[in-house]
């Protein structure tokens, strides 16, 4: 077995709407080995995102214990938490978030600076990532001139460009025609998994589940296996 990469164990998560508390996450618990791919699905609103969240260290736990990637997550202050966002996992969301007055090239590169990268090297990088993403044509064009699939590839190469042991992908294809589709879902597991990296994905897309190695159901705030 590889080594372990994510550990989640009983975590619960409560949010307040008005006086009412909805409890999104009861007893929920996960593993995952370095070089393995887990799909996470459910219906919506039930928690896939937020469990998402709380492993990524953008919210935090009222129970339980998150460990990543050697991080002890539910326990990391805003310095611990700003090192592991930006050096141990890696996201990738439904939209891009690119930034439209940056290149590609410059959107990939922006987490290398942020963590301290030179210049030249985060550059080199970036380069690189977007020469595997094939993207490598388009590095110097903007967000709006490129396709829906072109952001999206952009946007898994700023995920990948610290080397990150995980990634996080919330619905990575929800916003991609067919063909789009089968080409980002393809570099995204060939991109991690193939490099030895964790991936844990969110989807409602059965095809895309179905390339993971372990698929699961978050029901009633509850992980089981399928």
């Amino acid at each position: 077995m590889s080594e372990l990469g994510v550990l989640v164990k009983g975590v619960c998560k409560t949010y307040l709407s008005g006086s009412e508390e909805i409890r999104v996450l009861r007893n929920a618990s996960l593993q995952a080995s370095l070089g393995e791919s887990v799909a996470i699905v459910g219906a919506s609103g039930s928690g896939k995102s937020t469990l998402l969240n709380l492993i990524g260290g953008l919210d935090r736990v009222d129970s339980g214990s998150i460990r990543a990637c050697g991080y002890e997550v539910d326990r990391l202050g805003e310095k611990g938490l700003t090192a592991y966002r930006s050096r141990g996992v890696g996201f990738v969301f439904q939209f891009h978030y690119l930034l439209k007055d940056f290149t590609a090239l410059e959107n990939v590169m922006l987490p290398a600076l942020m963590a301290g990268a030179a210049n030249r090297g985060a550059k080199r990088d970036a380069g690189a990532l977007l020469e595997r993403v094939k993207m490598g044509s388009r590095a110097s064009h903007f967000p709006a001139q490129l396709s829906g699939g072109e952001r999206q590839r952009v946007a898994l190469a700023r995920a990948l460009v610290n080397n990150p042991d995980l990634v996080l992908a919330d619905e990575p294809t929800g916003n991609l025609d067919e063909d789009h589709k089968a080409i980002v879902s393809d570099l995204l597991f060939s991109e991690t998994v193939g490099s030895g990296k964790v991936l844990i994905l969110v989807t409602h897309s059965q095809e895309l589940a179905s390339k993971a190695n372990r698929c699961l159901r978050l029901t009633e705030g509850k992980i089981t296996e399928i």
